[in-house]
């Protein structure tokens, strides 16, 4: 695999990917607590929502403009004083992992939050899903808890773990 390349993810070129990539997380794993797969017109709503809190959409593309894996964060919970704290996610086509991608998207996730002044990063990922939990705490995040069996999916109670990465940034921040 040549360099991958770092991108800003748009609707026009990347919405049907990212559905892809979503949708076989959806029908095949954990890593999103979900049942049904999703439609082009949630993807209007999702990069609408991505744009309107000014929240990234990165992807990693192979050399031919595919993308192999994006990552995103949002609103961690809806109140005010939330505001410095977010939620990501990243997933990467299952034809390209183990290349180090999740990895790459999460650098470039945590340094667009350093740069957007946040303070904390939240991860929920599924409890069994030791792939995710490893790499995170590679990154420096910790294990802040641990929600036992508030999803079911697959047949089976599902827990749900939640890593934390603590950021240098604001410099100052404010109330309000």
């Amino acid at each position: 695999m040549s360099t991958p390349v770092i991108v800003h993810c748009s609707f026009e070129k990347h919405a049907a990917a990212i559905l892809e990539i979503f949708n076989e997380a959806i029908l095949n794993s954990t890593a999103l607590y979900d049942y049904k797969p999703r439609t082009l017109q949630n993807m209007i709503g999702w990069f609408e929502t991505k744009q309107a809190g000014g929240f990234p959409v990165i992807g990693v593309e192979d050399e031919n403009g595919v993308l192999l894996g994006f990552g995103s964060y949002g609103s961690f919970r809806a109140w005010p004083a939330y505001k410095y704290t977010v939620e990501h996610s990243v997933y990467v086509h299952q034809a390209h992992r183990g290349r180090g991608l999740g990895r790459l998207l999460m650098r470039e996730l945590i340094a667009a939050a350093g740069q957007h002044g946040l303070h904390a990063m939240m991860g929920g990922i599924d409890a069994s899903n030791a792939g995710s939990i490893a790499l995170h705490e590679q990154l420096g995040f910790t294990h802040v808890g641990t929600l036992p069996q508030v999803g079911f999916k697959f047949g089976r109670w599902l827990d749900l773990a939640f890593y934390q990465l603590l950021l240098d940034t604001p410099a100052q921040p404010v109330d309000g």
